[in-house]
C-alpha cells in the first residue's frame, strides 16, 4: 500500500466535497422521515462515504457502477443529481424513475449511475454485463459493482468474480465491508478474516484497505482502475468501514455492541477527512464551511422541489412494464 498513488490536493479536496455532499444528504433524509415528510424504507450511508469518494473521482460519466439498497452515496459520488433523487424517494413523477423505483431502484444513466438494486448481491452480475459492453466498444470504459460483506456469501459473488477473471472483464468490485450483513455480524457469518483473499482462488488481485482512509481507498481504486483501462481485468477491493446506524432507520442496532458502534463513531472518517484537507493546504476551514453550507442549501432546494412535484398519474402503473402499451 506504500507504493498506491496518493491524491494531490486537487483531488483531495474533490473527495472532500463528495463526502461531504454524502453526510449532508443523508442526515437531511433521516430528518424528513423523522418529521414525517418521506414515508419509504431507508438504508444510512453515515460512516460509508469515503469509499465511493475516493473512488469515483478516478471515473467519469462514461464509466458505469452498479449498486445496492444502501447506495445513494455510490450514486452521489458518481454524479446523480439531487432533485431527481429527492423527487424519486419522495415517489413522484419528476424523480429518475417517475416515482416508482424509490430507493432500491435509483438510475441516471447519463451520469453513469446504472442501478441501486433491492437484491442482495445482484450489483455483480449486472456489473458483469457493463464491463462485457465496454469491453465490446474497446474505449477503456470501467464497470463497477459495489456491494457489501453479506453478499460477499451467496452464488452471484463466485459466479461474477470467475467469469470476470475468464473473460477478463474491466469491472471493479468494491466490498464495502461495514462488519453487519441486516443484524448479523461479519464473525458470525464468514470463516475467512479477509474476503480479499477469495480472488486468487479465481485468478485476479484481490487487496484489503481501509475504506475510511482517504489515501488507501484512492490508491486502491486508482490501481484497480487503471488496470481494467488497460485491459489487464477486474479486481476485488475489500474496504473495511462501519456503518453508524442500524439496518435501516427505525432499527435500533441493539445487536452492535455499544463499544463497537463509540469506538467507530470516534474515528468518524469524514471530519478526519476535513482535517487531512486542512493539514494538507488543500482548502481552509472558511473554504469547506462554504462548500458544506452549499450542499446544504442544493440538498433544501431539491428537497421542497420533491414535496411540491406530482405525484404520477395512476396510468403510470402500466408504463414501463410490458414492452407494448395496454389499453
Amino acid at each position: 500500500m506504500e507504493n498506491y498513488p496518493k491524491p494531490d490536493n486537487d483531488t483531495l479536496l474533490a473527495i472532500y466535497r463528495k463526502a461531504s455532499l454524502i453526510r449532508h444528504n443523508d442526515e437531511r433524509v433521516i430528518k424528513a422521515m423523522m418529521t414525517g415528510k418521506l414515508m419509504m424504507p431507508y438504508y444510512s450511508v453515515a460512516g460509508q462515504e469515503i469509499i465511493p469518494s475516493a473512488l469515483s473521482v478516478n471515473l467519469n460519466d462514461d464509466d458505469k457502477i452498479s449498486t445496492i439498497y444502501r447506495g445513494t452515496h455510490d450514486m452521489l459520488a458518481k454524479g446523480f443529481p439531487l432533485k431527481p433523487l429527492w423527487a424519486e424517494l419522495a415517489g413522484k413523477v419528476t424523480g429518475s424513475c417517475k416515482g416508482k423505483g424509490g430507493v432500491m431502484h435509483l438510475t441516471h444513466p447519463s451520469s453513469g449511475c446504472m442501478v441501486t438494486t433491492g437484491i442482495v448481491g445482484s450489483s455483480m452480475p449486472i456489473a458483469l454485463g457493463m464491463a462485457w459492453a465496454a469491453k465490446l466498444a474497446g474505449k477503456g470504459n470501467v464497470a463497477v459493482a459495489n456491494f457489501g460483506d453479506g453478499a460477499a456469501n451467496i452464488g452471484a459473488f463466485h459466479e461474477s468474480l470467475n467469469l470476470a477473471a475468464l473473460w477478463k472483464l474491466p469491472v471493479i468490485f468494491i466490498c464495502q465491508n461495514n462488519r453487519y450483513a441486516e443484524h448479523t455480524s461479519f464473525s458470525n457469518s464468514t470463516a475467512v478474516e479477509r474476503l480479499s483473499t477469495r480472488a486468487a482462488g479465481y485468478g485476479m488481485p484481490g487487496v484489503t484497505v481501509n475504506g475510511n482512509d482517504v489515501d488507501e481507498m484512492y490508491g486502491a481504486a486508482r490501481v484497480a482502475v487503471d488496470r481494467a483501462r488497460a485491459g489487464e481485468g477486474p479486481t476485488l477491493i475489500e474496504a473495511l468501514t462501519f456503518r453508524f446506524n442500524g439496518h435501516l432507520v427505525g432499527d435500533a442496532a441493539g445487536y452492535i455492541p455499544k463499544e463497537e458502534l463509540e469506538a467507530a463513531k470516534a474515528n468518524d472518517p469524514v471530519p478526519v477527512l476535513r482535517r487531512r484537507v486542512i493539514e494538507a493546504g488543500a482548502a481552509s476551514e472558511a473554504e469547506l464551511e462554504a462548500i458544506d453550507n452549499n450542499h446544504k442549501a442544493r440538498i433544501e432546494e431539491a428537497y421542497e422541489a420533491a414535496l411540491t412535484a406530482e405525484f404520477p398519474p395512476i396510468e403510470e402503473i402500466k408504463r414501463d412494464v410490458y414492452a407494448y402499451e395496454l389499453d
